[in-house]
């Protein structure tokens, strides 16, 4: 890791002078110029004095940064396929994050397991076919270019009642699928 650009960069986004950070910290500018220039080496205490001078911490700053995934393809889906229903996740280990998007394909007359009152919210978009979505005992129907959102605090399920297979994005928040 390269502690003075990394430490350059933090002084320089909160629009500082090397001057201004060594005020702040009652050091001098050619000390923090050594820094950003890596030609000496913070002890921990001054490190923890200029980081809270740049509104950082030491977690933070040593935090890795991780190349996060944006981009996923369909080889990377995991699928299920049960009692005229097909379940795509598409997004791996998506339990971990605060939304979960499932592709749902269900035959005429297949329809989603029962699914309890829980914390969250529930979105969909019906790409063909059409839908029933029974909140508790009331009918909701969408049809393919309609979309659906509801609190999940009831029993829910949903229906293909058309007369061809329909096929709809689910998403839960959080994740329940």
């Amino acid at each position: 890791m390269e502690l003075g650009a990394k430490l350059k960069e933090m002084r320089q986004r909160k629009g500082l002078t090397q001057e201004e950070l060594a005020d702040r910290c009652e050091l001098t500018k050619g000390y923090i110029s050594q820094l950003e220039n890596d030609l000496t080496s913070p002890s921990i205490a001054t490190l923890i004095e200029l980081l809270n001078a740049l509104g950082s911490s030491l977690s933070e700053f040593f935090k890795e940064e991780s190349d996060e995934k944006i981009v996923f393809s369909a080889e990377e889906y995991a699928e299920k396929q049960s009692d005229g229903m097909i379940w795509q996740w598409l997004i791996p280990n998506a339990q971990k994050n605060m939304l979960e998007p499932v592709l749902v394909e269900l035959d005429e007359g297949a329809e989603t397991p029962a699914d309890f009152p829980h914390e969250g919210e529930e979105f969909g978009y019906v790409l063909s076919g059409r839908i029933a979505i029974f909140l508790s005992d009331k009918k909701h129907t969408a049809k393919s270019g309609e979309s659906f959102y509801f609190t999940a605090d009831k029993m829910h399920r949903i229906v293909n009642e058309g007369k061809s297979k329909a096929k709809f994005l689910w998403v839960s928040t959080p994740p329940n699928f």
